[in-house]
C-alpha cells in the first residue's frame, strides 16, 4: 500500500483557547479536489486521511456529514482507498479533553456511524499515535488538557486506547473484514553515560505502553509498577489484557530523524537520526507484536534534503522484507507542506514546514518526483516477500477441499 496523508490534527492549545485545525490551516477544506487530484496524479491509491472529528460530532448522536459526504463520495469517483483516521490529536469541544472518562464511549458510537455511513471503507486508523497524544497532551502539557503529570498521562493513555478497542469493536459490527491499521510512534532513547540511569531504561520501556494495552501484551515489570502507582487499577489493567484487539490488526510505525534522541552527560538532549532507523526499531517493535507492518509516516523538514530521506527508508522498508517480516505499506506524510510542526503546533507562528510532497501552492517540491519514481519502479511489488503473484480481493478466504 503506497500511500501519502492529509495533515489533519486538531489539537486545542493555549489554555484551550486556539483549536490548531491544520486542514483548515493548510488550505484542504477549500481545495479538496485539488488535493485528491494531485493524490491520484502521483499515482498513489491509499491516502490516510482524518474526518473532522472535532467539527462532525456534534454531540451524542448528532452528527455534521456536509463536508465528511463530499470528499469521501470524491475519493470514491476518483478511485483513492482511504485509511481512515477517526480521532488526530484532538475531540470535540463538548467533549472536553482526554481526561473525560465518557470519551471512549461516545467514540465509539461516532465510529460506529462512520463505519455505518461509509459501508465500502475497509481501512481504518481509529485513534492516531496513542503515546504522542496522551504524552503532549498530560504529560509534556502543550495540547488539549495541558497537564503535566503522570497521573494525567495515564488517565488519557487509558481512555485513548480504550477508545480505539472499542471503535474498532464497532466498525467491525458493519464491516467484519475491516483492516486497522494502528498508527504509533517508533522511538527510542540514547543514553550517553558509561552507567545507564533507570529512568532511561523505563523510558524506552514506555514507549511500548500504548501498544501493550492495546495489543493485551503485558509491559515491563516497571511500566505495570509505574501505570498502577499513576492511576490504572488492577481491573482496568485486567480488562486491556483481555481484550482480543478486533479486526486484521497491522501495526503502523510512523518514524521522523527526530524520534530518535541523545541524552548527553549534561543532561541535554539532541535529535539523533538514524542511529538505529526505521528498519531495526521495526524489527524490535515486530519481535515484541508479531503484527504485520506498515510503515505509516515520514517525512524531514527540509524539502532539498527530502528525496535523499524518501530513499533512506524505502530501503529500511526493503531490508526489513528480505529478512521474511511482512511490510504491507508505506507512506510519506503529507501531501503538502505543514503549518508550525516545528513547534508540534504549540505556538502559532503560521510558520511553513516543508515536508509535503507538494507546497501550499500546491505546487511539486522535489520529493514528488522522486516518489513517482519509487513508485514506477516499486509499484508491482507483493504485500509480501516473494508474493507478485497474489491478486487482492474483497471476497472471502475459502477452505481448501480435501481430495
Amino acid at each position: 500500500m503506497f500511500a501519502t496523508g492529509i495533515e489533519c490534527s486538531y489539537p486545542k492549545v493555549d489554555g484551550g483557547r486556539l483549536r490548531r485545525d491544520l486542514l483548515a490551516e493548510c488550505g484542504h477544506y477549500e481545495r479538496w479536489r485539488e488535493d485528491l487530484d494531485l493524490v491520484k496524479g502521483l499515482g498513489l491509491r491509499y491516502l490516510r486521511y482524518g474526518l473532522p472529528y472535532h467539527l462532525t460530532h456534534l454531540g451524542p448522536g448528532r452528527y455534521d456529514w456536509s463536508f465528511s459526504d463530499v470528499v469521501m463520495q470524491g475519493m470514491r469517483e476518483r478511485g483513492i482507498v482511504p485509511i481512515l483516521d477517526l480521532l488526530h490529536f484532538g475531540v470535540p469541544d463538548w467533549l472536553g479533553n482526554f481526561q473525560n472518562p465518557d470519551l471512549p464511549a461516545h467514540f465509539a458510537e461516532y465510529a460506529e456511524a462512520v463505519a455505518r455511513r461509509y459501508p465500502w471503507v475497509k481501512h481504518w486508523t481509529p485513534v492516531n499515535e496513542i503515546y504522542v497524544a496522551a504524552r503532549v497532551s498530560a504529560k509534556d502539557g502543550f495540547w488539549n488538557e495541558q497537564l503535566r503529570s503522570d497521573h494525567a498521562f495515564v488517565t488519557a493513555l487509558k481512555h485513548l486506547v480504550a477508545a480505539s478497542l472499542l471503535a474498532g469493536r464497532a466498525i467491525l459490527r458493519h464491516r467484519p473484514d475491516a483492516l486497522i491499521i494502528q498508527s504509533e510512534s517508533a522511538e527510542y532513547f540514547h543514553e550517553l553515560r558509561a552507567v545507564p540511569s533507570r529512568d532511561n531504561r523505563i523510558a524506552n520501556a514506555m514507549r511500548f505502553v500504548s501498544l501493550d494495552l492495546l495489543y493485551g501484551n503485558p509491559p515491563d515489570a516497571e511500566v505495570y509498577r509505574y501505570l498502577l502507582e499513576s492511576g490504572l487499577t488492577k481491573g482496568e489493567f485486567d480488562w486491556f489484557m483481555s481484550f482480543d484487539a478486533p479486526g486484521h490488526q497491522v501495526l503502523g510505525l510512523d518514524y521522523y530523524g527526530r524520534n530518535e534522541r541523545l541524552l548527553k552527560p549534561d543532561g541535554g538532549v539532541i535529535p539523533a537520526e538514524d542511529v538505529l532507523g526505521w528498519y531495526q526499531l521495526a524489527r524490535q517493535y515486530y519481535r515484541r507484536y508479531r503484527k504485520p507492518l506498515m510503515h505509516t509516516e515520514t517525512n524531514v523538514f527540509d524539502k532539498q534534503a527530502a528525496p535523499g530521506w524518501l530513499w533512506k527508508q524505502w530501503i529500511n522498508v526493503l531490508r526489513l522484507r528480505g529478512d521474511g517480516i511482512p511490510v504491507l505499506g508505506f507512506t510519506w506524510y503529507s501531501l503538502v507542506d505543514q503549518i508550525d510542526w516545528d513547534t508540534e503546533l504549540r505556538e502559532k507562528n503560521d510558520r511553513v514546514v516543508n515536508c509535503g510532497l507538494y507546497d501550499l501552492d500546491r505546487k511539486p517540491n522535489p520529493v514528488a518526483q522522486d516518489y513517482r519514481e519509487l513508485l514506477a519502479e516499486y509499484g508491482g511489488i507483493g504485500p509480501v516477500v516473494h508474493a507478485g503473484f497474489l491478486t487482492p480481493a474483497d471476497l472471502p478466504a475459502q477452505p481448501r477441499r480435501e481430495s
